[in-house]
């Protein structure tokens, strides 16, 4: 019966992992490559993401830019062209044979807004956690129910989903903090 606990210790974990991959996508004013490696880029006739690896490599040379040096230089401007259609306000300059992004300074008022929007995502992955102990602690009580736990069991069972729910919580407000201080710090 443990099966039920593995099952939505790895539904919490992959909720976690997404949370944690939409933050990454939150500007914190300073360059990063996960402001750009999920853009999708129309390429060899089919579409790609930038993701390093797939069609460049992706570097941050100091806190306001970042380089992307493509594999194949005969796709720079799909490249560029792709940031541009992906409206994350970013303006990407073609030098040669790199593209050179310059990630301006954040505002105050965008500082704030940019913070809302980061508590919204962790509410939603709070949300999210919620919903899978909810989840988990039907199956416990449908298994009690069916006689093939014992009342016992489904208390442990119980108790250890909860406790796997509060360390997500606090695993989803530590990355919320982190990132905070990401976005406040000039």
């Amino acid at each position: 019966m443990d099966q039920l606990i593995q099952d939505a210790r790895s539904k919490m974990r992959k909720i976690l992992d997404v949370l944690r991959t939409d933050l990454a996508t939150v500007r914190a004013g300073r360059a990063a490559p996960s402001l750009v490696e999920n853009i999708v880029i129309n390429a060899y006739g089919g579409t790609q993401r930038l993701k390093v690896m797939e069609l460049a490599t992706i570097t941050s040379s100091d806190p306001q830019s970042l380089a992307i040096t493509p594999f194949d230089n005969s796709i720079i401007g799909e490249i560029q062209k792709g940031i541009f259609e992906a409206n994350v306000g970013l303006n990407p300059v073609i030098d040669g044979q790199i593209i050179r992004i310059s990630i301006p300074r954040l505002s105050e008022e965008r500082r704030q807004e940019l913070i809302h929007l980061m508590k919204q995502k962790l509410e939603n992955g709070r949300i999210m956690v919620r919903q899978a102990r909810h989840e988990a602690m039907a199956d416990i009580k449908k298994q009690k129910d069916q006689k093939t736990i014992s009342e016992d069991e489904a208390g442990r069972m119980e108790k250890e989903v909860q406790k796997l729910t509060d360390e997500l919580i606090e695993d989803i407000e530590g990355m919320g903090k982190k990132k905070e201080e990401e976005l406040l710090a000039i």
